[in-house]
């Protein structure tokens, strides 16, 4: 049985593309937050000083060439070793005062997951565009996997070791905060959401989110994902979708036949034969691969709960 550990090694992870203007910022508040943990930087193919300044600021700087955040946070995951990780955006919007509450709590209760919820402290700390495209993308990601949050787009979260561990990450851009969260709630890892502020960016910094190519990518990242992760909805919706169109085009057809003995539409008849079986092809599939996918499930859960809890570690 492992001892407890008589500090948490807390490890403050920062995914960077262009950030010269706020990086150095962020690394300084996060330092002055939490004097004893570990800040890495690491950057993404940037094209400005994004790397200078963070290692004038005494960051721990490494690089990352695969570009996308996803490929970033997947680096980072399998890298960097700690008891407790607290990922952040590098862009200086996020109130760094309040990661010894973040931390304390998940170490005290026991989460895997304190996610903070972004309340703006100005008018355009937060895009109108991309609160709406937050609002529906949380929602959708709520009814396709009963998560309980209402930000799932934050990038501020503190995470347990057995979290990040355990994540096997598929997105490879904006997509990973809603593979993050799904994780999270599939495997029933406790997670709690705080407010915490969320201010503008520093003059002279811009954000990398583009609003609807970026949205449109995470829509897809959430379709993947109930493919992958809930097969019984996904399979169901199209065999649905295949009845409905089948019965659409077979109907006429049978009532023909019931009312004059012939079938005089007969590429109609075919067809929806045709997409009838394909309905039934399709449900079967669904029914196999939940199957499958909760063989998968059980197999992750084993794996999570391998790797000590975040209880049992003092506050550093």
């Amino acid at each position: 049985m492992n001892n407890p550990m008589t500090t948490a090694r807390v490890a403050v992870i920062i995914p960077c593309y262009n950030e010269e203007v706020a990086i150095a910022q962020t690394v300084k508040d996060f330092r002055a937050a939490m004097p004893t943990a570990d800040i890495y930087v690491y950057d993404n193919n940037s094209r400005d000083a994004t790397i200078a300044r963070a290692k004038e600021a005494g960051a721990i700087v490494r690089s990352e060439p695969r570009q996308g955040k996803g490929n970033v946070v997947r680096r980072m995951f399998a890298d960097v070793e700690a008891d407790v990780y607290v990922m952040v955006d590098g862009d200086d919007t996020y109130d760094a005062s309040v990661l010894p509450d973040f931390v304390g709590k998940l170490i005290d209760e026991g989460y895997d997951i304190v996610s903070g919820r972004r309340i703006a402290t100005a008018k355009d700390a937060y895009r109108a565009g991309h609160v709406l495209g937050n609002t529906l993308l949380t929602g959708l990601t709520a009814l396709m996997f009963n998560v309980k949050l209402l930000d799932m787009l934050s990038g501020y979260r503190i995470m347990s070791r057995r979290f990040v561990k355990s994540f096997p990450l598929i997105a490879s851009g904006f997509g990973i905060e809603t593979e993050l969260t799904v994780h999270a709630v599939r495997l029933l890892m406790p997670m709690i959401e705080i407010d915490t502020k969320y201010k503008e960016r520093p003059a002279g910094s811009v954000s990398k989110l583009s609003t609807y190519s970026d949205g449109f990518k995470i829509l897809l990242t959430i379709f993947s994902l109930v493919r992958e992760e809930r097969p019984m909805i996904f399979f169901g919706a199209i065999s649905a979708l295949l009845t409905v169109v089948a019965l659409a085009i077979g109907i006429p057809v049978i009532y023909e036949f019931s009312q004059t003995g012939y079938v005089t539409r007969q590429p109609s008849a075919i067809l929806a034969a045709a997409l009838m079986i394909l309905a039934f092809l399709s449900l079967a599939s669904g029914f196999i691969l939940d199957t499958v996918t909760r063989g998968r499930w059980e197999m992750k859960r084993m794996g999570y709960l391998a790797i000590p809890g975040p209880q049992g570690l003092k506050k550093p």
